[in-house]
């Protein structure tokens, strides 16, 4: 197939040329043009990608659901998927947690520049402390709370309570399995109708993919640096060694725990994975959400890796919502590294109570931008560490942010390919990618894998 026709090679020079126009917008003070001729191109993409999320997730989780033979194995799926998302936590913390302890990132930072970061962004941590605070009068149950939503239509409104959404479908799933085929058959045919539609939009969407994350990426830069490039090349060379450990401790927990997990509990060679893959990996690193990146990650885990419909209506939009190794990790280092810079000794105990609370909240954070610092505001606080200390970060959490979010969907990815391989619904597809603005077709023989 030709180089040209395959989306990841168009949404790779996208970023590229989006990260070239954003170095040349802060050098040359373009910032106002930016903002007013580039950015809303990125923001149509991304709106695009939220306002399929929500039917997406309906239509594919209550089919999904229905089309299984009972309960029992809805709940032996369920059970197994969320059994696998909270190991690959556990796991990420640990390694975020031995990396920032042995490395000691925040040992390097100069006093003189701890003053100016906590100084130049006290205003936006005040911001997250006030959101902080709202968050933090929750009960210990209120999690479970917000998974019933009072009003449907007002829960499918909200890309925010994409859990409601989950849960929604799952009980409608069941409710149409229960009841006389004659009866659930009429539903049943629309919301299939609903996500085979959906699905042709997002082929639709694709197609403008490069230049949505080419103004993603512009943007990005852009807010970062201002009209002054040396403001992002002095932040990013005072937090450095926070970054590298940050970004090392991903690809630890990307290599290490998806690829012994692909390679040793599943057929699917680390390969096939990755290039099928590829695409929702670079949309999530320009998008920042899971929540957005949904409807793509559905789409090439079906048609590229040969997952069930079946499965991946279940375990990637749960995935989306409660499975966020990335932010957990980057949760772990954070604390740690605010804690060290501000000469916090932080015990044993107290960082197993960040694996805890860190545990906690990747299942409750919100699959939007940025969503994982309110919740680090509650992990400092808990563990004695002034949250203000965030100050120190959020200069850099935009770039971390885009790559956590790469681990979590290829982490929902990889959990998806390993249920799917448990419950031999994992069908044969081409090596070769889909081409840009089309969908691979599966084998015709893989009869789980319909079209």
């Amino acid at each position: 197939m030709n180089w040209y026709k395959q989306l990841h090679v168009w949404i790779i020079l996208g970023l590229v040329f989006g990260l070239g126009y954003g170095i040349l917008s802060a050098a040359m003070g373009w910032g106002a043009f930016t903002q007013a001729w580039i950015s809303p191109f990125g923001d149509i993409f991304l709106n695009a990608l939220f306002m399929i999320a929500v039917p997406l997730v309906l239509g594919s989780i209550i089919t999904g659901v229905a089309s299984l033979s009972d309960t029992r194995k809805l709940a032996r799926i369920g059970g197994k998927t969320i059994l696998i998302y909270v190991s690959t936590t556990i796991a990420a913390l640990i390694i975020g947690l031995l990396l920032v302890n042995i490395i000691r990132p925040g040992d390097t930072v100069p006093e003189e520049v701890r003053m100016d970061l906590q100084e130049g962004y006290s205003d936006m941590a005040e911001e997250r402390q006030e959101s902080a605070a709202s968050a933090q009068e929750r009960g210990p149950l209120q999690a479970f709370v917000d998974m019933v939503p009072r009003n449907i239509a007002a829960a499918a409104s909200n890309n925010r309570n994409m859990l409601q959404v989950v849960m929604i479908a799952v009980l409608f799933g069941i409710a149409l399995l229960l009841v006389p085929k004659e009866k659930a058959q009429p539903m049943l045919g629309f919301f299939e109708s609903l996500t085979a539609v959906v699905i042709k939009i997002v082929e639709i969407i694709m197609w403008i993919a490069p230049l949505g994350v080419f103004a993603l990426l512009a943007d990005t830069v852009s807010l970062i640096s201002g009209d002054n490039l040396s403001e992002l090349w002095s932040l990013l060379g005072a937090l450095g060694f926070y970054m590298l450990v940050v970004l090392a401790g991903l690809l630890v927990h990307v290599a290490v725990t998806y690829g012994s997990i692909l390679k040793f509990l599943t057929p699917m060679s680390l390969k096939k994975f990755i290039m099928g893959i590829a695409p929702a990996q670079l949309v999530a690193f320009s998008t920042s959400s899971s929540g957005a990146t949904l409807p793509v990650t559905m789409d090439r885990v079906e048609n590229n890796l040969g997952v069930s419909e079946e499965v991946s209506s279940f375990v990637l939009p749960l995935g989306a919502t409660i499975n966020m190794d990335g932010t957990a990790l980057y949760q772990a280092v954070a604390a740690v590294f605010i804690a060290q810079t501000l000469g916090i000794a932080l015990g044993f105990m107290d960082q197993l109570e960040i694996i805890l609370l860190a545990l906690l909240a990747s299942i409750g954070t919100a699959a939007v931008p940025s969503a994982g610092i309110i919740m680090l505001i509650i992990i400092l606080q808990s563990v004695g560490v002034p949250a203000a200390g965030i100050a120190l970060i959020l200069g850099v959490d935009r770039i971390l942010d885009m790559c956590r979010t790469v681990c979590n969907i290829t982490g929902d990815a990889t959990v998806a390919t390993l249920v799917a391989s448990s419950e031999g619904q994992l069908g044969e597809v081409s090596e070769t990618p889909a081409p840009i603005g089309f969908v691979a077709t599966p084998d015709a023989s893989s009869e789980e894998h319909p079209e």
